[in-house]
């Protein structure tokens, strides 16, 4: 057996190389065939030229060709990259800032507000009963604790200017009560 294979293995070697050989010349010749390379740049050529006439075709209907849409995936993939980009990041920065502690923040503003806003109503409305206060004061006439006070006043400010200001004081009283009697007098008059 080992006569068989020996022989059919020098078989293979010579009509392979001989059949390799004979492959090569063929080729050779053809590519140096000068209407063979004439045909095959012709070919190239037409080709190139229709792919220029598809694409002016479907630029005129509007319509992508490979190349745009090849840069059409290019920037889709960029706009994608860059949009995980900033997914991450605010994944991130919520991880960083819980909620609750801006529903606490939010609630102490909003009680601040409250007090500020309460504090406001309040100071409006403090001038405007003091100024109410101090003029149904001026309009009645002094008795009792305040009358004392406004005594204790005037006999300080006559030590203090010499008498002139005390007599000054007792002119203003004694027109304060006229005035008050005369207002007295005519709402009396408006009912009867």
């Amino acid at each position: 057996m080992s006569d068989g294979s020996s022989l059919a293995k020098g078989l293979r070697e010579r009509l392979g190389g001989s059949t390799e050989e004979r492959l090569g010349r063929a080729l050779t010749d053809l590519l140096e065939n000068p209407m063979l390379t004439g045909a095959i740049g012709r070919a190239f050529d037409a080709r190139e030229k229709a792919a220029q006439a598809q694409e002016l075709a479907m630029g005129a209907l509007n319509l992508p060709s490979a190349a745009d849409m090849e840069r059409l995936t290019r920037r889709i993939r960029s706009v994608s990259h860059r949009l995980e980009g900033i997914e991450d990041a605010l994944a991130r920065l919520d991880r960083a800032i819980a909620p609750a502690q801006i529903e606490q923040r939010l609630a102490a503003f909003e009680q601040q507000l409250e007090q500020l806003t309460q504090a406001l109503g309040t100071a409006r409305r403090a001038p405007a009963a003091t100024a109410a206060q101090a003029a149904a004061e001026a309009d009645a006439p002094p008795s009792g604790h305040a009358a004392a006070e406004a005594s204790s006043k005037g006999a300080r400010a006559a030590k203090r200017d010499g008498g002139k200001r005390a007599g000054a004081g007792k002119r203003a009283d004694a027109g304060k009560r006229a005035s008050a009697g005369k207002r007295a007098g005519a709402s009396k008059s408006g009912r009867g």
